[in-house]
């Protein structure tokens, strides 16, 4: 093995030199190595593992709680869990957005990563990571497809991040969702899940939602944020909120109801962006930006809400 010093260009040198390197050689070969413990191996253990076939198609993957007794094993917290594609028969599934982190690895509350699956399908693999000497442990996963009909029977998908975002009792009011996508221009999207281009970073520059039943589109009120600190004034649903033809992504927004409504429906949102990704839930006119300055905004889920109390009553304005 070549030391630093034998890397480095020849060049003359005193007579004297070689004879010193002949009498140095192992002892400087030894010293110049940098020193190194042998690490014990530390043991951590596989509590669960399952695999996902998915066709192909875009996917939100939402893992629950994982079991176990909280600790660390090789550096890493755990309980923890990995999304992965097996190396052989993955099929190229990509993991496009995450929440809460971005990367592959979910901790103990678990998670939501959106996935897309190529021509052809792929396989995913989930697998749980737990301290030595713990039982095997199931894992709780939720998949919903999110770019087609939902399955039969399966409730609507719900946002990333989000364990339920309608609260018990209360039900979806039907919107639909006019998104102006870099590129594409204007796009109308049924109001349920995800909408616009997720993952494919396309910027979105204006958005407006409009009610279907049980609100008038004034009943709802919209704000769009963009870069170096510009905003909008709020502007009423079903009108388009942000600029057309102008070149100036959103990088936020907000979506609230009118005052007289708000005892009887609520609002509630998430955006995906560009570097910060899947940004957590807001509610009711509070800003959705990503936490890095002048992210732009590719995706929303937006959910106009009926309270438990009046989910049953009937209400003009539709």
């Amino acid at each position: 093995m070549r030391t630093t010093a034998e890397e480095q260009p020849s060049g003359p040198e005193p007579a004297a030199a070689p004879a010193r390197r002949r009498r140095g050689s192992a002892g400087a070969g030894l010293q110049a190595a940098p020193a190194t413990v042998a690490a014990e191996p530390q043991p951590i253990a596989v509590s669960a593992v399952r695999l996902l076939r998915l066709d192909e198609g875009l996917y939100s993957l939402r893992v629950g709680e994982l079991r176990g007794r909280p600790g660390e094993a090789a550096g890493i917290a755990v309980p923890a869990a990995q999304i992965a594609v097996p190396t052989a028969g993955g099929g190229g599934v990509e993991i496009i957005a995450a929440f809460p982190g971005r990367g592959p690895w979910l901790g103990r509350d678990g998670g939501t990563v959106i996935l897309r699956s190529p021509s052809g399908g792929g396989t995913v693999m989930i697998t749980a990571y737990s301290e030595t000497g713990q039982a095997a442990s199931e894992l709780s996963l939720d998949l919903q497809r999110l770019d087609g009909p939902p399955r039969p029977g399966a409730a609507p998908a719900g946002a990333p991040g989000e364990t339920a975002l309608v609260p018990a009792g209360g039900r979806d009011v039907q919107t639909e969702v006019l998104l102006h996508l870099e590129r594409a221009g204007d796009r109308l999207f049924p109001g349920r899940g995800w909408v616009g281009a997720l993952g494919r970073r396309m910027r979105v520059e204006a958005f407006s939602v409009r009610p279907l039943e049980r609100l008038a589109p004034a009943d709802i009120e919209l704000r769009a944020y963009m870069p170096n600190g510009g905003e909008t004034p709020w502007i009423p649903g079903g009108v388009l909120c942000g600029t057309r033809g102008r070149g100036l992504p959103l990088t936020g927004f907000a979506v609230r109801v009118v005052p007289h409504q708000a005892d009887r429906f609520e609002v509630r949102y998430q955006g995906s962006f560009f570097n910060g990704g899947i940004s957590e839930t807001r509610r009711d006119g509070e800003p959705c930006r990503s936490q890095t300055a002048d992210d732009p905004l590719e995706a929303v889920n937006i959910r106009l809400i009926e309270r438990a109390a009046t989910a049953e009553g009937d209400h003009p304005g539709a």
